[in-house]
């Protein structure tokens, strides 16, 4: 039987507190929209006194082998002050990236029910013979953007 949807509905909502959580520990004046039409999960204010948005993304250690830190049918445009910061529980591993960069490392759709939506996938697996199962791995092309805290936000 899969995950109950309550677990899976709530893991991201979880995550993005868990998060900000850590961003307020490191220092950080963070603001929470009261409603997320936007794609805007906080609001940063840094020390210089600009803003700066973030939209937090989350892959729970439950996704299917090989998809530890696979992100689809994300909508975005270029915007500027706008990162991202993507979580895969399973490799315990944080990316983080401005618009310009998630633009310029990701794949867009081209047809089907997503075309125009953007995916990412920082993860690539190797099957182990011995053990018979996948290991999965960050592609060496995305290890620059894994941070273990929020300084690129100070």
């Amino acid at each position: 039987m899969g995950i109950p949807f309550r677990n899976t509905a709530g893991f991201g909502k979880r995550m993005e507190y868990n998060l900000v959580g850590k961003m307020l520990m490191e220092g950080l004046d963070v603001y929470l929209p009261l409603v997320d039409d936007h794609g805007v999960d906080c609001v940063i204010k840094k020390q210089d006194g600009t803003f700066i948005e973030v939209q937090i993304k989350a892959r729970s250690r439950e996704v299917a082998k090989g998809d530890a830190a696979l992100f689809a049918a994300i909508s975005h445009k270029p915007t500027e002050n706008f990162y991202f910061v993507f979580y895969s529980e399973r490799l315990d591993t944080m990316w983080i990236l401005s618009s310009e960069e998630f633009l310029q490392e990701c794949i867009t759709n081209r047809t089907g029910k997503n075309a125009g939506k953007h995916s990412i996938w920082f993860n690539g697996s190797k099957k182990d013979k011995a053990a018979n199962d996948k290991t999965e791995y960050c592609k060496p092309q995305f290890e620059k953007y894994i941070e273990t805290d929020f300084s690129r936000f100070h």
